[in-house]
């Protein structure tokens, strides 16, 4: 299936690594280009040149204010402007309500809720008809996640912000959509599992609970958000979808 990609431009935050970088490589592979994003001059630096010549990187931190007004700005200078973007950022500190800071939550909003909100007000002043938004969430959006307290409590809130925001862009042709990893085998994952005393323990059961029985890659997980930005998902906006392996009990 060709999802039309090619010679289309994307902004993916926090893409050195992890999902941001899998969805980064998928949209490659599609013939897109895009600009990436990471906090570190260095890492962006290497991980553009291992993602090939359609890949320039970024050194940003989404919490700055100034960061989506550089994004945009580079965007236009390299590649004359983008059709979309995909707004990831590092997983909060995990622990319970009685253990997290406030420092900790004021980070975490700093980064996951108002940088992602900033860029998505950028974005959203840059694209034309046909451009889209996508935000990398988590099933918490669903339902909270033990351990998990700081992302249980901001991913809900940044969920429905996009929601009113594909209302709001809908009629200008512009999509918003949420895509929600469940267990990928990522480091962030590897290292939440790594906080119990028995993280194969904590992994077998885990994934006894996913119908699927196993944990995602990030490639799957690339290949679906990539989908989900392209032309070929052209009528889906305002939706949440989880990829997760079928762990969500709703439908």
């Amino acid at each position: 299936m060709d999802l039309g990609l090619k010679d289309r431009v994307y902004v993916v935050t926090g893409a050195t690594r992890g999902l941001g970088n899998a969805s980064a490589r998928e949209l490659l592979a599609d013939g897109a280009k895009v600009i990436i994003t990471g906090r570190d001059e260095k890492t962006v630096a290497e991980a553009a040149a291992a993602l090939g010549p359609n890949a320039h990187g970024v050194a940003v931190d989404n919490a700055d204010p100034a960061a989506s007004a550089s994004l945009v700005a580079a965007a236009r200078e390299r590649f004359g402007g983008f059709d979309g973007i995909l707004i990831s950022v590092g997983g909060p500190a995990p622990g319970f309500a009685a253990d997290n800071t406030d420092e900790q939550w004021q980070s975490a909003f700093e980064s996951v809720f108002l940088g992602a909100v900033r860029l998505a007000r950028a974005a959203a002043a840059e694209l034309a008809e046909g451009g889209v938004i996508g935000f990398v969430l988590s099933t918490s959006v669903y339902e909270p996640i033990a351990g998990l307290t700081i992302s249980n409590g901001l991913r809900p809130g940044l969920a429905g912000f996009a929601k009113s925001l594909s209302d709001e862009l809908g009629p200008r042709g512009i999509r918003v959509v949420g895509v929600l990893p469940g267990r990928i085998g990522t480091d962030r994952m590897r290292q939440l599992d790594g906080l119990s005393p028995d993280p194969e323990a904590t992994r077998a059961a885990n994934e006894s609970r996913i119908p699927l029985r196993r944990y995602g890659t990030p490639e799957e997980f690339g290949r679906a958000a990539a989908f989900l930005l392209s032309p070929a998902a052209s009528y889906l906006t305002g939706v949440m979808v989880p990829v997760d392996g079928g762990a969500r009990r709703g439908f």
